[in-house]
């Protein structure tokens, strides 16, 4: 008896079956996507709202929300800069050149992912506190970090360095260094080889890791936490707000300044989506000289 099937069976069912199995995937990540992702942030914005309009608007117009919002805005705006200096320094290095200690380096890069946000303030405690390393000069100084706007930003910057950085480097090693060594060739300088090539191939993945850099920036709470010393008015940034707004039994202010962060989480997702489909896109072919542009 002959156990062949007919032509064009297995083929079929190979069909049936993939198209299966990627409706059930497809049909769990949008269960987890409702669960744990669209409902809290419903939750979120109907508990802002549930008093109406006008009270949630109020929330904002308190003098500490406003100042932890605007102390948010400042901490995120300076590490972010930070981060892009570094990020593209510490990129161009490893990328585009070979010296000791380049593993050691890209190892380091990688510390703020493995360690808790905890660990990473009380590094700074044990820095800049009054029995740290650099405390009792600082002190003799009248130089405050801890419990100030300097180590909320410092602690912030540890946190949130790795995002540029990593996500430059994977980018200028697969575009690897051919045009910038032609250029150099050509005769142009180091700053305008930058300029005119390296970094109109990075923008992209540049500003893909500066949105990613800045959500972590606006919503990082462990590390603020250890080194800002909760003073309400002053070195409070918004998700430390929210915490202490809800212990106080503050709900409506709680999720109010709440719906605002995952309304920054939102915006964040949206500008990501479209730097990555630009990113995939393919790039319009350069005009030739004479030919004219569409």
């Amino acid at each position: 008896m002959s156990t062949h099937m007919p032509a064009g069976v297995g083929p079929r069912l190979r069909k049936g079956e993939s198209r299966a199995v990627r409706y059930v995937l497809i049909g769990i990540a949008l269960v987890f996507l409702l669960f744990f992702l669209l409902l809290p942030l419903a939750a979120v914005f109907a508990h802002a709202l549930e008093k109406g309009l006008s009270i949630y608007l109020q929330s904002f117009a308190n003098a500490e929300v406003f100042s932890a919002i605007k102390l948010t805005i400042l901490t995120a705006a300076v590490s972010v800069s930070c981060n892009l200096i570094f990020g593209i320094a510490a990129a161009w290095a490893i990328a585009k050149f070979e010296f000791p200690g380049k593993s050691i380096l890209i190892t380091l890069i990688e510390i703020p992912f493995a360690v808790s946000p905890v660990i990473s303030g009380m590094v700074f405690v044990l820095l800049f506190g009054l029995q740290g390393f650099f405390g009792p000069w600082l002190a003799g100084h009248n130089i405050k970090i801890l419990f100030a706007v300097p180590g909320i930003i410092l602690a912030t910057t540890f946190v949130t360095f790795p995002f540029v950085a990593r996500e430059l480097i994977t980018l200028m090693r697969s575009q690897g260094r051919d045009e910038e060594e032609a250029a150099m060739v050509l005769g142009a300088s180091g700053w305008r080889t930058f300029f005119h090539v390296t970094l109109p191939n990075i923008k992209w993945g540049l500003l893909y890791g500066i949105i990613l850099c800045n959500a972590r920036a606006m919503g990082e709470f462990g590390a603020v936490s250890v080194v800002s010393g909760h003073i309400r008015g002053l070195t409070n940034t918004m998700p430390l707000e929210v915490e202490i707004l809800y212990n106080e039994y503050n709900f409506v202010a709680a999720f109010a300044v709440a719906s605002l962060l995952a309304l920054l989480a939102v915006v964040t997702l949206v500008a990501k989506s479209l730097v990555e489909w630009k990113m995939h896109s393919p790039e319009r072919p350069v005009p030739e000289l004479g030919e004219p542009r569409q």
